[in-house]
């Protein structure tokens, strides 16, 4: 404050009106005031200039926002994918144990989770945290004309959609699998994860029963054992390898057995093709059912196409 304006602060004289009725206050020994007498109003303050708050536009600091990245969400459609981790499903075709009679639904390149492959198709994760696919296919599900066992299993196919067909002559052609097989039908415990199929039948599976997996030859259940005391839940690695007409099988790494045979129209097969149906097995209902979890799953041709 200046000493100007605190002189003339200093300097303000104020007389406060006696009450009406010319009554003194109570406890008070003053006279009252006479009628008619002025009172001293004070000078006029004088005008202190503030300063202006305004800045001219052209003072004022340019701020650049950062721009945020734009962030497209996935439609409804690709939540679910074609590919989870090394499986990709744009070559295969799945075939579910639901449809019309010896009619079963197939889905080209399969979304796991979607529609009515949703129970039967889905996506997996294991105690370990390893995430793969899962397949169920129950005995009591729809089969094709041709099997009287019910399947959620892939069939390969080519990139342009149509059915692989190739020959054990030519090239050579490899398909190798880590799965595990998590449940068996109840009163049949049979099941298949993997398999070789030419034009007209299978060639070579590996094939769960109760505790032994077996490598099949045809219509020979038994022709070479893997594992004698496989435990639910184990993954592992099967493995075709088909060149010079000769289908090898590798079971871990190891090669279990070998024939020699020809054969065309040739196609890879991995799911779960149950082993069991209504008419051999009790409950004949769909919660018993045979399930694996494929958690890789790889395809090559080399030298004879597919």
């Amino acid at each position: 404050m200046s000493s100007s304006f605190a002189g003339l602060l200093a300097s303000i004289i104020i007389v406060i009106p006696a009450p009406p009725g010319g009554s003194d206050t109570a406890g008070s020994g003053s006279s009252p005031a006479s009628a008619g007498s002025s009172v001293g109003l004070p000078a006029p303050l004088p005008s202190v200039g503030l300063p202006s708050t305004e800045l001219p536009s052209s003072q004022l600091p340019s701020v650049e926002l950062p721009r945020l990245p734009s962030v497209r969400l996935p439609s409804p459609s690709r939540v679910l994918p074609t590919r989870v981790g090394n499986l990709n499903m744009t070559n295969w075709k799945l075939q579910l144990p639901v449809g019309g009679e010896e009619k079963p639904t197939e889905v080209l390149n399969p979304k796991p989770g979607e529609g009515v492959a949703g129970r039967w198709f889905n996506l997996a994760r294991d105690s370990a945290g390893g995430r793969g696919l899962i397949f169920r296919a129950p005995v009591n599900g729809v089969t094709t004309k041709g099997s009287k066992n019910p399947r959620s299993e892939l069939r390969e196919m080519n990139s342009d959609g149509s059915k692989a067909a190739w020959s054990s002559s030519s090239g050579t052609h490899t398909m190798s699998v880590r799965e595990a097989f998590t449940r068996l039908p109840t009163g049949n415990p049979r099941i298949v994860g993997a398999q070789i199929h030419d034009v007209a039948d299978d060639i070579m599976v590996f094939r769960l029963e109760g505790t032994k997996l077996w490598v099949t030859n045809g219509d020979n259940p038994h022709y070479k054992l893997a594992d004698a005391n496989y435990k639910l839940g184990t993954p592992f690695e099967a493995k075709f390898v088909v060149s010079g007409d000769q289908t090898r099988a590798f079971y871990n790494g190891q090669e279990v057995t070998s024939i020699r045979k020809a054969y065309n129209g040739a196609y890879f097969k991995a799911g779960a093709y149950t082993q069991a149906n209504c008419s051999n097995t009790s409950p004949c209902a769909t919660d018993n059912y045979g399930e694996t979890v494929i958690y890789d799953l790889d395809v090559t041709h080399t030298g004879g196409g597919s």
